[in-house]
């Protein structure tokens, strides 16, 4: 075995060097223990391929490397220069490269091979035509044994050697054909196995990328094969030599070996699918390591779609970048070659994938997408369907590029980005997705549909045809109205007009004349430029219908009358009445079109009336309403004119969510503030106003002269409906009020002379007789009672103000009113809250036997001559009063009715004006038992006066402090029967106590008394 390379040489340095200083020994043990399990444990395949790549290099031969793991042993072919004496020193020297003066070298540290250490423990290499080496850790620990200075070290380390520093020669190694030198590498244990089978797994083309020279690798891995090849990679690669001024600054912070090697080299490499120059990249493959390439993997995070080989200089535990000055120049040399890798691919929106994001994994991450972003936005990568802004149009054959600052994108289809492109500068093509975050980070200029309308202006614009702007239509998302809101729309008469709502489409077949529509002045789409998308942005299909309620046709109807030429205004409308179809009240505005009357003035048609119509013959011949030409109801006949507001009968005012509040309900209706006042003192307040759901009402009631014809018609159908109750929704519960026309009605005198309100029916309740007037039967009674001719009582006291009118009219002394009909009212007006009432000035009352009406101030007499006054009225609660009161007015109804009347009327009650104190002296009798058979509850006493006086006036009876004082048999039943709660019974107390025995014939006189009445 021929020592070839010197390795016993080698050797005897090596141990004389730790016999002179074990401490040596010890260092060079630590330093590849840690380059072993810390900077290089996972960089044997790397490593292997790196020496590979710099033999080739050396050789100026292809580099291919073959790695083969097959029972345990982990072999490496490669092509390139023989391993050499130089090199096996190399190996076997910690920190010192022989490749520092090799420019493209891959290996720059000396320290790679050590990655061997951490799965093999006899490492081999040899090569053709040269030598064979190994490496020994049992021969090296058996050596290092052997010396005395080196025993406690050893010992201390436990038997731990270094296992590179000394080289043995070896012998033959078969190198496999077709390579020049061979590493055998026979696995420490199945852990080691393990580790280099997913190493062998993870080899990805990234490799060969970071090492140029090496063209291919061939794997084995225990039968199975695969080769590694750098294909469908898209690379950009810059590189250089600095001047001695420039290693100067930028290796000022770096070790003297790596300032022997002025060299820098970034490369950036992207999968692509396709052939230049229509590249498009694709990601990264999964075994592809996110991360920095130095040139071989870092652990120094990248998280972009590419790949970054660059000669970064390397902290000291050769996994991190070393951040400084280097690193700075480099970082801006690979934003560069970025730029430039862009600008090489397909201008597809793939693109956008290769845009960095603002945030980085690392620091360096983070600096060079900085440095990316930094020149993007101005770098030309993007494919413009226009020029960008102020800038010549290319040459023909030359498509546009645009920087992103230049750029414009709008989401829409490619139909319509190619119809609006010569509006909108730098437009890219369909595709480029305008939310991508990357949009944002080249500067390109979202543009929305709404601001791409917008740019449909001017010059852009001026001379399109209409057939250009139905193509456009044909191509726009009709999905936005929204935006689209402000698209120009050609006219017929020539006009561009923005936004399609408010334009009419003439449709296929249509009947109208444009001609006999101009005056109206409509904005009408051109014909040609007419597309179904223009109905869903608001334009109106051009029916008689819609061309009557577009908001210019209203305008030109409500101008006519101050017009200088009102005909074919008059013309125009009246033929799309016609044509609509239209009946009379459909449209109330309408009537102010102006039309010829019959003297050759021009009136509203509101204010005419048609000659033979139910209206003409009822109005007041002074009124302000002319007659309709002759010539205009030959023409068109009386049922487009009445459509159009001339009157035929009475005109009705139609309207739907009407609030009854002064602010928004106005009609332009005779008296309507005064019924809406009406009506709302007939509710409550509540926050919201109330709304009516439908709103009918007759307008010009006020000038009516025939009432009895008038009411004839207003009383059947269609207008009787107008009569009914208007149903209103008040704090979501249905109220029903008098309708504005029943309310007018009932406000005038519209009966022979008088207002509804003041008659009855002829078969109303009896009680109202002699306080209201008979109704004339001009029409049914329905309709009479609609309008507000009474018919019950208790209909009146529940309508609004009806207590106060029944009061008013009970205090009206030229009316007559029997006392049993006052009986029966004061009754019904007791069941009156007081709250709705007024009290009255005057009361119909009695005094001395007769009903007089007194004012309630004095009691004066308003239906007597004489103005004496008799004191001011009572209302009489107990009967034994009634003596101490007698000279006063006197309020007469059921006792127990008294207090709820007194408030009522804000009258005083008797026993309020009279002390009622007993002024007699008399003697305690005791009660006949016999009337115990009548009153079972009355007092067993009573006091017997020869002359009662109460009050020092003389009485009958008196109850008083729960006794009952009584002169005579009258006085002395009528107290007992009040005493006793059955006042009801005090005639028949008075027979018997005249005559006992004639109790048992009153008794059955009682059982007959008829079982209704008594219940």
């Amino acid at each position: 075995m021929t020592d070839i390379f010197g390795t016993d040489r080698m050797r005897s340095a090596v141990l004389a060097a730790w016999t002179a200083s074990p401490a040596r020994f010890r260092e060079d043990a630590n330093a590849e223990e840690d380059f072993a399990l810390g900077g290089y444990r996972d960089r044997l395949i790397v490593e292997l391929a790196q020496n590979a790549a710099d033999a080739a290099l050396r050789a100026g031969v292809p580099g291919r490397l073959r790695l083969s793991l097959r029972e345990g042993v982990l072999s490496a072919a490669n092509t390139g220069a023989p391993v050499d004496a130089a090199g096996i020193e190399s190996l076997s020297t910690l920190r010192v490269s022989n490749k520092r003066d090799e420019s493209g070298a891959a290996g720059r540290f000396g320290v790679g091979f050590a990655a061997v250490v951490s799965v093999c423990d006899e490492p081999v290499i040899g090569s053709l035509g040269s030598g064979v080496v190994r490496w020994s850790r049992d021969q090296t620990a058996v050596l290092v044994a052997a010396e005395p200075a080196l025993a406690k070290e050893f010992a201390e380390r436990g038997g731990h050697v270094p296992l590179l520093r000394l080289p043995f020669p070896a012998g033959p190694l078969e190198v496999p054909g077709g390579f020049d030198t061979l590493v055998r590498l026979p696995l420490r244990d199945r852990s080691a196995v393990d580790a280099v089978r997913r190493m062998l797994q993870e080899t990805s083309a990234a490799l060969l990328l970071g090492l140029p020279a090496l063209e291919s690798i061939e794997i084995d891995l225990e039968g199975e094969t695969r080769t590694v090849l750098p294909d469908g990679w898209k690379v950009v690669s810059a590189s250089g030599r600095f001047s001695p001024e420039e290693a100067a600054e930028l290796y000022a912070d770096r070790p003297t070996e790596e300032r022997a090697r002025p060299y820098w080299l970034v490369r950036w490499a992207v999968p692509v699918v396709g052939a230049s120059p229509a590249e498009e990249p694709r990601p990264l493959p999964a075994r592809v390591p996110p991360v920095v390439h130095a040139p071989t993997p870092s652990d120094e995070p990248l998280d972009l779609p590419a790949l970054l080989i660059a000669s970064f200089p390397m902290a000291t535990d050769r996994r991190h970048v070393a951040m400084g000055p280097l690193t700075d120049f480099l970082v801006e040399r690979a934003a560069d070659a970025y730029v430039e890798l862009l600008s090489g691919l397909a201008r597809t929106p793939k693109l956008l994938d290769l845009v960095p994001g603002l945030m980085g994994k690392g620091e360096l991450d983070a600096h060079i997408r900085r440095a990316i972003l930094r020149r993007l936005p101005d770098a030309p990568l993007l494919p413009a369907l226009s020029p960008p802004a102020d800038a010549p149009p290319p040459a023909d054959d030359q498509p546009d590029v645009v920087t992103g600052r230049q750029a414009s994108v709008v989401a829409a289809p490619g139909d319509l980005l190619r119809k609006v492109a010569p509006m909108v500068p730098g437009l890219l093509p369909a595709g480029w997705p305008s939310r991508h975050p990357a949009i944002t980070s080249l500067g390109v200029r979202r543009v929305e549909l709404a601001d791409v309308v917008d740019m449909l202006s001017g010059d852009a614009v001026a001379d399109r045809e209409p057939s250009w702007w139905r193509s456009l239509y044909e191509v726009l998302p009709a999905d936005d109205p929204e935006a689209l809101g402000a698209l120009p729309v050609p006219l017929a008469d020539g006009r561009l007009v923005r936004g399609a709502r408010g334009t009419l489409l003439l449709t296929e077949g249509s009947t109208l004349d444009p001609a006999v529509l101009a005056p109206l002045g409509l904005r009408v789409v051109h014909p040609e430029a007419a597309h179904p998308l223009l109905l869903r942005l608001g334009a109106a299909e051009a029916t008689p219908r819609t061309v009557l309620e577009d908001p210019l046709t209203r305008t030109a109807v409500a101008e006519s009358l101050d017009s200088a030429d009102a005909e074919p205004v008059s013309r125009a409308v009246l033929a799309l009445v016609d044509a609509a179809g239209l009946v009379a009240g459909e449209a109330p505005w309408l009537s102010d079109l102006a039309l010829r009357g019959a003297d050759g003035e021009l009136y509203p048609a509101g204010e005419l009336l048609l000659a033979d119509g139910s209206l003409a013959g009822l109005l007041d011949e002074e009124t302000h309403f002319g007659t309709a030409a002759p010539e205009l109801v030959d023409r068109y006949g009386p049922r487009v004119l009445a459509a159009a507001g001339v009157l035929d009968g009475f005109a009705v005012v139609n309207d739907t969510d009407v609030m009854i509040d002064p602010d928004d309900c106005d009609h332009d209706l005779d008296r309507e503030d005064e019924w809406l006042e009406a009506v709302l003192d007939l509710l409550p307040e509540v926050d919201v106003p109330p709304v009516a759901r439908e709103f009918s009402a007759v307008r010009d009631l006020e000038y009516v002269a025939d009432w009895p014809s008038a009411l004839a018609l207003l009383s059947r159908p269609p207008l009787r409906a107008v009569l009914n109750p208007l149903r209103l929704l008040v704090a979501g519960e249905v109220v029903e009020v008098p309708s504005y026309t029943s309310w007018w009605l009932s406000t005038h005198p519209v009966l022979a002379g008088r207002r509804p309100t003041q008659l009855r029916l002829p078969t109303a309740d009896p009680l109202l007789f002699g306080l209201y007037g008979d109704a004339p039967a001009v029409v049914d009674e329905a309709a009479l009672s609609m309008i507000g001719v009474r018919t019950t009582l208790t209909d009146l006291l529940a309508s609004h103000g009806g207590p106060d009118e029944l009061l008013e009219l009970l205090g009206d002394p030229s009316i007559e009113v029997d006392r049993a009909q006052l009986r029966a009212l004061w009754v019904a007006l007791a069941g009156v809250d007081p709250v709705r009432v007024a009290p009255p000035r005057a009361v119909r009352a009695v005094l001395d036997g007769e009903i007089v009406v007194a004012d309630v101030e004095d009691g004066h007499l308003l239906s007597a001559e004489s103005a004496e006054a008799a004191g001011e009225p009572v209302v009489v609660e107990a009967p034994d009063l009634l003596p101490l009161v007698a000279s006063r007015p006197l309020v007469l109804a059921p006792f127990d009715l008294a207090e709820a009347l007194s408030e009522l009327l804000d009258l005083p009650l008797a026993g309020e004006e009279a002390a009622g104190e007993v002024t007699s002296e008399g003697a305690v009798r005791e009660v006949p038992g016999a009337v115990r058979s009548l009153l079972p509850t009355a007092p067993t006493t009573y006091v017997e006066h020869e002359k009662l006086l109460v009050d020092g006036v003389a009485s009958t009876w008196r109850f008083h402090e729960g006794t009952v004082h009584a002169s005579g048999v009258e006085g002395l039943a009528r107290g007992l029967a009040w005493a006793s709660g059955q006042w009801g019974d005090r005639l028949a107390v008075a027979a018997l106590l005249r005559d006992p025995a004639a109790v048992p014939l009153l008794l059955a006189e009682a059982d007959l008394d008829s079982w209704t009445a008594s219940t």
